[in-house]
């Protein structure tokens, strides 16, 4: 991978699902390369949704025990942008241009702080440009379930 990335929530969430083997292993080698490559990150709020679906919407939710490890092994690792002013002032900003809803905005707006090249997503319009940042489905040229 070339320059810096961002994953987005779904992406964690799709390493645990059990039934589409393609999009889970595509996920999983997302993660691990974020993880070895140095290139890879999240923000504070990509940390939060994670564990909250973790503990009540995957299909074996997570004990506290298993939510600390992972925090401590995968997230934290990863974790580079914290909440400030500054943040949500630009996440306004891009959501008066784009018009995402406010949080994928605040997600856009940390990819962009952290100088990523790249934020990887199934929640947003793929393709798309915003401040020299592109949004890209990993899972776009995926069929079936596998």
């Amino acid at each position: 991978m070339n320059g810096r990335y961002f994953l987005d929530t779904n992406i964690f969430v799709y390493t645990f699902d059990p039934v589409d083997r393609i999009k889970r292993e595509k996920a999983r080698e997302l993660v691990n390369d974020a993880l070895t490559g140095n290139q890879g990150i999240i923000s504070w709020q990509v940390v939060q949704e994670f564990l909250n679906v973790a503990q009540r919407k995957l299909l074996v939710p997570f004990s506290p025990a298993d939510c600390a490890s992972y925090l401590n092994d995968v997230l934290a690792p990863l974790c580079e942008v914290f909440p400030s002013v500054e943040l949500y002032r630009k996440s306004l900003e891009i959501y008066e241009r784009e018009r995402f809803s406010f949080y994928d905005c605040l997600i856009v707006a940390a990819a962009i702080e952290a100088g990523c090249k790249t934020l990887f997503t199934e929640d947003m319009q793929a393709g798309r440009h915003i401040s020299g940042l592109v949004l890209r489905s990993p899972f776009q040229a995926v069929k079936g379930k596998g």
